[in-house]
């Protein structure tokens, strides 16, 4: 089964709980160099997490397979309540730059770019998944952070990824 399988079963256009505007998130900036995520409301930073990114964290994403977290401006555009992480927020990638550059290369864009918990059944390992970047390409944090991010940033927030 694929990744895209595993995930595909799981996806569900849930919105989060209903908040008013002033404690909503409308921007997430991600600074790969700084493994940093951010949550922004009118332009000010009101909460900070560490994350640990794709495998290949330099540059931005090419292709699928890359092991690398894009760069560059997305939406949140749904969110797994269920899959095999523990939530996740969808990030839009592929936007128009990453399609057109994808084909230019002649290569898949990929996509299934998520800011997601850790593996189901690995909660316990906490803060200590920041020793390395492991994912696929995604944006991981704890179990505890997804939760609270998953209640802060509703669909449609703005997601900027720097280098």
């Amino acid at each position: 089964m694929t990744r895209r399988s595993v995930l595909a079963w799981s996806w569900f256009a849930v919105a989060p709980p209903a908040l008013c505007a002033a404690e909503q998130a409308d921007r997430i900036v991600i600074h790969k160099a700084r493994r940093e995520l951010q949550l922004l409301q009118n332009g000010k930073v009101f909460k900070t997490y560490k994350v640990a990114l794709g495998k290949q964290p330099v540059g931005p994403k090419i292709q699928q397979g890359d092991m690398r977290t894009p760069e560059g401006l997305y939406r949140v555009d749904g969110r797994y309540a269920r899959s095999q992480f523990h939530r996740a927020l969808h990030i839009s990638y592929p936007n128009s730059t990453d399609r057109a550059r994808a084909q230019r290369l002649g290569v898949q864009p990929g996509g299934d770019i998520l800011i997601h918990g850790l593996p189901n059944g690995q909660g316990s390992v906490g803060n200590a998944h920041l020793q390395s970047d492991w994912t696929w390409g995604c944006i991981a944090v704890t179990d505890e952070e997804i939760e609270e991010i998953w209640k802060l940033v509703p669909n449609g927030a703005v997601v900027e990824i720097q280098p």
